[in-house]
């Protein structure tokens, strides 16, 4: 049978003993700095020391999430937590920045890397250079479709999201969060603006007033598990590390039944009613099965929704008439869905004003009117109080084990214990024959079954005895114990040598330049900018490219989110995505490279990017430090560009989830603040730009160690001649 793996998030150890308990057979979490999910509780380094070897005592793997870009002055910490991990045993470290994948594939040979979603494993191309690099796994884009990921005919192991939530954006390309409010979702800090309101205009008409235009549903394959359990894909990945211990048993133990019944339970209708008092804000197939934008999409909330459970009937100042299509119990929580509002049922009454604890389907029941409600409503359950309390109840799990006994006489008396891989032996005195009372068969067996309080379970018990021998209870206890005590410590050992070897860096050959670039949409703005005398000027229209292609500074900026990259791939490029470059000369790389320190540009110019284009999350100082370390370290300048000037893309979406005419740049969401963000959609992608320019503050230093790029949107002719005159 085709061997799946199921893994789960957890947060902390209460989280961790809940996802072994109900079946995980991986788990994920992080310590306390370079995980994505910087306000998770996550683990101390003591925690975690001991999360690593619980997981491994009931044969458990545990992944670090590590999965943010590094900056230069946070690379000598990041990788002594590296090493800790490492010599501790950790199954994998999950991983974002290119330039920490590479050296730690180079310096710690025995540790397994996966590389996060972060890392927008969307194309065929970015998988085989990660498997080509020596990464074990990838997390795949949850943009990809089953179709599209068994397309990448890769021997790499494969990890898919299959439940929680969705970012709206390809993973590793969201800058929204950093750009408007500095916390970068880059670096574990997301501050979720998707979830937010938004108005979409066209020019200054109003097209949708105030909705969650970008909140998605919540992803939940499970009424499709079969198709999942018959791909390529092996590792099944549930979202959901901000999530109670409570919602990880649950989702754990549903998952785990999907699997080991070939993607079929017959309570799936009323285990999937639970799920939504837990946590639900309606559930989408998602990409993975082509699901379309409407069933995708939840633009009218972005918060949990619950169960509908009935309807509202009556309200006065002090009670709420409920009629019921489902129960409803003393403890829930209900919304009110049209109002918005909640509560805790504290009391509940039935129609004779008397306190019930249980209400049931068809009946109208009544609650404490202490929010206000004062009009008909939805009532959703969105908490069960009854099914909470038993989520906090941690299933039992025990480790099957054999023994197997030696009682001679004349000969040490010799127990054996086994796990079904490891096999343990103790001896203890030499075996004489009784005097009075000899011990029996069924009283060694008795007293090596004795095992409560560790984690084992005794399945079988082989003895070969001599008749009328005498052992004692107490040796036979002892050996017990020693045995049992040796066997958890064996099973909780790492399970390789945790080598660390000398890398010595390559010397560079870089050809550097300073000259200033553009990046232009209209014929008008490449013409305006090659009388400039810009040096390089980018485009993502192709057919304005094939115009000027054979100017030599006219360059053309490639589509993001490619599936193939390498086949679209030619001379005089702006490239986006992740591929081997090394037979393409004059390839330069844009700041979706995600450039933060000197690692991840060192290896890309080894891959054959001439020229990179440094993350536009460094602030003037760190791209100034930046060239001083990599001028330390490799004892040669960058060849590098940053964007002086410009709207930079903050999100880039699958499908157009707007509606938008395509190639048209008259649209824009306005959030709550006014702010106005202008959007588009090309390529089968939903573009939005940040809502103001980036003026770079400190334009002389920074010309003096690299190129500036201006990035023009709508800019006109003499807008852009003012523009570069300012500056």
């Amino acid at each position: 049978m085709k061997k799946h793996e199921l893994l789960v998030p957890v947060q902390d150890m209460e989280c961790l003993k809940q996802a072994i308990a109900n079946g995980a057979d991986a788990v994920y979490g992080g310590c306390q700095n370079f995980g994505a999910r910087k306000f998770a509780k996550n683990f101390t380094d003591e925690e975690m020391i001991e999360a690593i070897r619980l997981c491994h005592l009931y044969d458990v793997k545990f992944y670090v999430t590590m999965n943010t870009l590094v900056k230069d002055a946070e690379v000598s910490d990041f990788l002594k937590q590296v090493e800790f991990l490492y010599k501790n045993g950790v199954d994998a470290i999950i991983m974002q920045d290119f330039g920490m994948i590479s050296y730690v594939l180079k310096k710690y040979p025995n540790l397994e890397v996966h590389a996060s979603t972060q890392f927008n494993n969307s194309s065929y191309d970015v998988v085989k250079l990660l498997y080509d690099m020596g990464v074990k796994r990838v997390v795949m884009s949850r943009e990809l479709t089953l179709q599209e990921i068994e397309e990448i005919d890769v021997p790499i192991e494969k990890e898919v999201f299959i439940h929680g939530a969705l970012c709206i954006s390809y993973s590793g390309c969201c800058l929204m969060s950093s750009m408007i409010g500095g916390r970068s979702g880059n670096r574990g800090e997301c501050a979720g603006s998707c979830r937010l309101p938004y108005k979409l205009y066209y020019k200054d008409r109003l097209l949708s007033d105030s909705k969650y235009l970008l909140s998605t549903r919540e992803l939940n394959t499970s009424s499709r598990f079969l198709e999942l359990l018959n791909s390529n894909i092996y590792s099944f990945k549930i979202e959901g590390r901000m999530k109670s211990p409570e919602y990880v048993g649950f989702i754990t133990k549903l998952y785990r039944r999907l699997i080991d019944n070939s993607g079929n339970i017959s309570d799936l209708d009323l285990e999937t009613e639970k799920l939504k008092t837990i946590f639900h804000r309606e559930f989408t197939c998602g990409h993975l099965f082509q699901t379309d934008v409407f069933h995708f999409m939840n633009p009218d909330t972005p918060n949990h929704i619950g169960l509908p459970i009935g309807k509202v009937v009556s309200w006065n100042s002090s009670k709420i008439g409920i009629r019921l299509d489902k129960p409803l119990h003393q403890g829930d929580g209900i919304r009110f869905l049209e109002s918005g509002k909640g509560l805790i049922v504290n009391y509940l009454y039935d129609q004779n004003g008397l306190l019930i604890s249980k209400a049931d389907s068809g009946e109208v029941c009544y609650v404490d009117n202490k929010i206000g409600l004062n009009d008909n409503n939805t009532v959703s359950k969105t908490l069960d109080y009854l099914l909470m309390q038993e989520l906090k109840v941690i299933p039992s799990k025990k480790i099957p084990i054999s023994f197997s006994v030696k009682s001679r006489v004349g000969a040490p008396f010799t127990v054996q214990i086994s796990d079904g891989f490891r096999k343990i032996q103790l001896s203890g005195n030499v075996i004489e024959r009784a005097i009075t009372t000899p011990v029996s068969k069924s009283k060694i067996c008795s007293q090596l079954e004795k095992l409560g309080g560790t984690p084992f379970v005794s399945t079988s018990i082989d003895v070969e005895m001599d008749a009328d021998i005498f052992i004692s209870l107490r040796e036979i206890n002892e050996l017990r114990r020693e045995l049992v005590e040796r066997l958890m410590n064996a099973r909780m050992m790492p399970k390789y040598e945790a080598i660390i070897q000398d890398f010595t860096f390559d010397g560079l050959s870089l050809s550097r330049d300073l000259k200033n670039s553009a990046s232009v949409f209209t014929k008008e703005q490449l013409e305006t900018c090659l009388e400039l005398g810009f040096e390089r000027i980018y485009t993502s229209n192709l057919s304005l490219f094939r115009q000027y292609e054979d100017f030599d500074k006219v360059y053309y900026s490639m589509p993001r989110c490619l599936f193939y990259v390498k086949n679209q791939l030619e001379g005089n490029s702006l490239v986006k995505e992740f591929c081997d470059f090394s037979s393409i000369k004059n390839v330069i790389g844009d700041y979706s490279f995600n450039v933060c320190n000197i690692y991840t540009a060192y290896f890309l110019y080894h891959m054959g990017l001439s020229k990179l284009t440094l993350s536009v999350e460094l602030s003037n100082a760190e791209v100034l430090e930046f060239v001083h370390c990599f001028e330390r370290t490799f004892s040669c300048l960058p060849n590098i560009e940053v964007v002086g000037y410009g709207r930079v893309e903050v999100m880039i979406i699958k499908d157009n989830i707007l509606n938008l005419k395509e190639e048209d740049y008259q649209y824009s969401l306005v959030d709550l603040r006014k702010r106005s963000f202008p959007v588009y959609f090309s390529d089968g992608k939903t573009i939005i730009l940040n809502y103001q320019n980036t003026i770079s503050i400190d334009f002389p230093s920074l010309n003096k160690i690299s190129s500036i790029r201006y990035q023009f949107f709508t800019e006109s002719r003499e807008e852009i001649l003012n523009i570069v005159k300012k500056v």
